[in-house]
């Protein structure tokens, strides 16, 4: 959704190119791939690292952009490098590049909670779902989509915050912010 958003913002076509879904603009006045991997979730490392090298860029020049059960829907969370926290496409990525030493957006998509008490949408939701997976590919309720859709256009701003400034000044804008 967010690299949806960068498109639409950027006037970019997409396109299919093999197991990816891929845009050409300019972020920030300096040329961006938007890539969209067609594989599983748990297959996206092999689309993105050969992308990457046939655009003859390196793990540095990456900026991934996940979802993120840990973090409640509508945080956000820039981190320069780290492990897959458990993310099976992180996982993928850090396996094809061997290196985890690429800028990522987290997106929170867990259950939301507030200073009291757990917000009532977003703790039903939870406990509909017997496991992570199933939690992650359901829908979200209606009254979650304007945090989501918010938090995705948040996501958007940071990933343009990196291209423009660095991830030093993204981390400082972007995390903890909470939509």
């Amino acid at each position: 959704m967010a690299i949806d958003e960068l498109a639409a913002r950027t006037r970019a076509a997409g396109r299919l190119e093999g197991d990816a879904w891929i845009a050409e603009t300019t972020l920030a006045g300096e040329p961006a791939l938007l890539v969209k991997p067609q594989s599983y979730m748990n297959l996206s490392g092999e689309p993105v690292s050969r992308l990457l090298a046939a655009k003859g860029g390196g793990p540095a020049d990456l900026i991934v952009i996940v979802d993120d059960a840990a973090l409640p829907l509508g945080r956000l969370r820039v981190r320069l490098e780290g492990s897959d926290g458990g993310h099976n496409g992180l996982g993928s990525l850090i396996a094809s590049l061997q290196t985890d030493a690429f800028t990522r957006v987290r997106i929170g998509v867990g259950p939301a909670a507030t200073e009291a008490a757990p917000d009532e949408a977003a703790a039903g939701r939870a406990a509909e779902r017997d496991s992570l997976k199933d939690f992650v590919l359901a829908d979200f309720l209606p009254e979650e989509t304007e945090r989501l859709r918010e938090v995705v256009g948040l996501a958007a701003d940071a990933v343009s915050c990196v291209v423009d400034v660095g991830v030093a000044a993204a981390m400082n804008r972007f995390n903890g912010r909470v939509v």
